[in-house]
């Protein structure tokens, strides 16, 4: 493909804060390789190839039916739930094979947690939402202050510190997301997948997951799936562009195009399919 002229550049539609950072800084935690994802035989991903940076905000961006929540659960095996998933490839956490067969399962999310589309508290108290994971996985030893922690890093506590032992469904959709991703933090994660965490909110509590995501990543390895390209251009350090490809029966599968800094992603990609979707031409 030729290079694009200065004419063929596209104008970003959104404010882009360049975080590329030195190179040299950056630690490998996962490198996926030749990842392909089947349901019942029908390609929902193919041969997805790139790799995931400690303390980055990583940006899964695309149309609907791309594949990138498909993407985002394989990153903790999430899709071994899903009955008739078949994975191909390889997602190498630190180096090692998350799909060998000796590999623990319940481990991997302990060490890789995630926060789903709409906020999904247990019906149980503020305090026992956030307790939960300690207690299965036996980390009983200061639970009360490890509940504090969590709601602190989850920017939670001082809006909840007086009513722990409330319902857990009394709180607001923002909040609810919040809690959720306090109950991640609880058990200690190095990673925080999040799929589309903000879709169900309202501008402000967005802003204020946002705000948070900005201040774990000092902490933790984040991985987000959005459909807002404005989030992924404020939050993200590097963004995916996935599309869909159909085949002649009508079936699509889901396609990497591009994975960049997110400032080119946005106002210089390199491929037309890209400049295509955040242009909004296409999309």
């Amino acid at each position: 493909m030729s290079a694009m002229t200065e004419v063929d550049r596209p104008t970003a539609t959104v404010a882009v804060t360049d975080r590329s950072g030195d190179p040299a800084d950056e630690q490998i935690v996962f490198e996926v390789e030749g990842l392909t994802v089947s349901y019942r035989a029908k390609q929902a991903l193919r041969d997805v190839t790139m790799r995931i940076y400690k303390h980055r905000v990583t940006a899964f961006i695309g149309p609907s039916g791309c594949g990138k929540s498909t993407f985002i659960r394989c990153f903790n095996r999430m899709n071994d739930l899903i009955l008739g998933a078949s994975v191909e490839g390889r997602v190498l956490y630190h180096g090692q094979n998350l799909y060998e067969a000796r590999i623990d399962e319940v481990e991997v999310r302990r060490r890789i947690g995630m926060v789903f589309q709409k906020p999904n508290p247990f019906p149980k108290s503020i305090k026992d939402n956030v307790a939960f994971g300690p207690r299965v996985l036996g980390l009983k030893d200061d639970l009360d202050a490890r509940i504090e922690h969590a709601l602190r890093q989850a920017a939670l506590w001082d809006e909840v510190k007086d009513r722990l032992d409330a319902n857990a469904f009394g709180l607001s959709g923002g909040q609810q997301q919040r809690l959720c991703i306090a109950r991640c933090l609880a058990i200690d994660p190095e990673v925080i997948l999040l799929d589309e965490p903000c879709s169900a909110l309202d501008p402000i509590s967005t802003s204020a997951i946002e705000d948070l995501i900005n201040q774990l990543k000092a902490d933790y390895t984040i991985v987000i799936v959005t459909h807002n390209m404005q989030q992924a251009a404020r939050i993200a350090d590097r963004t995916a562009f996935f599309s869909v490809e159909a085949a002649a029966d009508g079936h699509r599968t889901g396609v990497l195009v591009e994975y960049d800094h997110t400032a080119k992603i946005f106002t210089n990609p390199a491929d037309p399919r890209t400049e295509g979707y955040v242009t909004g031409r296409f999309g």
